[in-house]
């Protein structure tokens, strides 16, 4: 199969969208068993209902017991068997199903990470993690609710045929006929009504979950701004156009499955005329009569999954759009070693989005190692483009940067990111202990080590008043330590993984003036013979003794 963009196998060509999850050659025999037990299930509950129905009508007789016995035991195995088998079914299938999607995830993991963050700065979160999480789960629709239970069904409707043509090949006839109008005119119609809403389906889903998320991470300002109503009725503008979807589909679902009990029934019945002018015993009247009726079970399905493959393909669709994102950043085939010179030049570099549109252009910079260079301009005008530049998370589209005389092109981005370190205005602290957060920069390193960084970011004494010291939690995004504490503790994850260049993105943006100017003189102090570019548009707040170049992006 053709590598899609991206180096992944492309998927949502075609019905149905298989290409991203084809299972490796483990996978496959699970899927067998899975597909022989499931018609082995099925097969069971046409068995069990046709030998029953032979076995009460012939029993009615009182013949010698004998000649009931291998259907008595029919019966008894049928029954025990479907149970068995279904189990068997749903235990393999879903092993075999939670593999493919494990080893999608993991595939697409990997993308993500040639993307981020460079790549995914046009996306909402909340949409993202319903791609990442509601979307790819489709892999285990596809193979569990569409594919397995169409083939079971397929084998299964067949041998159904075969037995009652080989009982009465009219009835035969009429039980084919009704299985074709199930597999092919109802899902066609379950489909063609459902269509519309299923490709919504998963867009409007990311819309909720995109406001949900958003409305989460921005709580408290909601609240400040007494923004609160206007809020929730986006929120439940949302909503409800996801439940007004939701319904368009359950009344579609509802509709193939009203079908799928006419065509069954309309067997059923075909079986009751045809057979009661037909010269056959009662027993095997009684077969062709009931026999049908096991069919509801086994092609319950089949509406379901014509409905559910357009939403399959809907969102393994999003997935593909995602991973078809074009890579910020083009690894060499083979980099350059890491250059001893930690001078950075800037030399007329052009930089923009996917979008065409230039952020920087022309710019120039000179920063030798050890120098304190102070980047201010509007919101808009760069600055954070510039840092994802350096960070080689951006590519220039002309110009080139040097790193010790070597331009960045030419290094891997993880031998890039080995000298330059970044702090950002939202710089991430996680949910766990002031220990494990900086412990992220350094594993392993000793109490000493994190004491060390802790005391040089100006935050040790605070860390050493509180009761658990290092094992205290600092809550979701450091919610228990206030704006300039959540920055020294990122900044102390800075130093102990000991860059040599120091990318400070407006570190002071949420914090008072006093505040503000406290931190970065801690900063500056703490950053030693290091580089440091801070990019601000606060210019006011370094200190005066600090020995800066200054430059100005417009």
């Amino acid at each position: 199969m053709e590598a899609g963009p991206g180096g992944e196998t492309g998927l949502g060509r075609g019905w149905f969208p298989v290409g991203l999850v084809v299972p490796e050659r483990g996978v496959w025999w699970r899927l067998g068993v899975a597909f022989a037990a499931g018609v082995a299930a099925a097969g069971s509950a046409v068995g069990l209902l046709a030998t029953s129905a032979w076995l009460i009508t012939t029993a009615a007789a009182q013949p010698p017991v004998l000649i009931l016995m291998v259907a008595i035991v029919a019966v008894r195995a049928f029954g025990v068997g479907r149970g068995v088998f279904r189990y068997v079914e749903r235990l393999v299938g879903h092993d075999a199903a939670y593999r493919v999607l494990g080893e999608t995830r993991a595939r697409i993991t990997g993308r993500l990470e040639k993307l981020a963050p460079g790549g995914l700065s046009s996306q909402r979160k909340g949409d993202l993690l319903a791609r990442l999480v509601l979307d790819v789960d489709a892999v285990l629709d596809l193979w569990l609710r569409v594919l397995l239970p169409v083939a079971v069904a397929a084998v299964t409707a067949t041998a159904t045929v075969v037995l009652t043509a080989l009982l009465l090949p009219a009835a035969g006839v009429a039980v084919a006929l009704a299985v074709l109008i199930a597999c092919t005119v109802v899902p066609w119609l379950t489909a063609k009504t459902a269509a519309r809403a299923e490709r919504k389906l998963s867009g409007a889903r990311g819309e909720v979950a995109a406001a949900a998320t958003e409305t989460l991470l921005t709580a408290g300002d909601i609240v400040a701004f007494n923004a609160i109503d206007n809020v929730l009725d986006a929120f439940s503008a949302s909503d409800s156009r996801l439940a007004a979807t939701e319904r368009r589909s359950a009344w579609s679902a509802g509709l193939g499955a009203a079908l799928l009990v006419l065509c069954v029934g309309g067997a059923s019945v075909a079986g009751l005329v045809l057979g009661s002018t037909a010269n056959i015993t009662g027993a095997v009247f009684a077969v062709l009569v009931l026999t049908p009726l096991a069919l509801a079970d086994v092609l319950g399905g089949i509406p379901a999954a014509a409905q559910l493959a357009i939403r399959v393909r809907a969102s393994l669709d999003r997935v593909q759009e995602l991973l078809d994102t074009e890579e910020p950043v083009t690894e060499p085939e083979t980099p350059l070693p890491l250059p001893h010179g930690r001078d950075l030049e800037v030399k007329l570099v052009r930089v923009g989005y996917a979008d065409g549109t230039d952020v920087l252009n022309g710019l120039s910079l000179d920063m030798p190692a050890g120098s304190r260079v102070v980047i201010t301009g509007p919101s808009g005008s760069g600055k954070s483009t510039l840092a994802a530049v350096l960070l080689r998370f951006l590519e220039p589209r002309a110009g080139e940067v040097l790193l010790g005389g070597v331009d960045l092109a030419k290094l891997e981005g993880d031998q890039v990111r080995s000298v330059v370190g970044l702090l950002t205005q939202e710089s991430h602290v996680f949910d766990t202990s002031i220990r494990e957060n900086l412990l992220l920069a350094k594993p392993g390193a000793s109490d000493l080590e994190l004491w060390k960084a802790l005391y040089r970011a100006r935050l040790g004494v605070f860390v050493e008043t509180l009761p658990d010291g290092l094992d205290t939690m600092v809550g979701e995004h450091g919610a228990r330590l206030s704006g300039g504490e959540r920055q020294r503790l990122a900044f102390a994850r800075l130093l102990l993984a000991d860059r040599d260049v120091l990318v400070l993105d407006e570190p002071t943006e949420h914090l008072d003036e006093e505040t503000g100017r406290a931190l970065l003189e801690d900063l500056f102090a703490a950053a030693g013979h290091r580089t440091v570019v801070l990019l601000t548009h606060r210019p006011e707040l370094v200190p005066p003794h600090v020995p800066r170049q200054l430059v100005r992006l417009t």
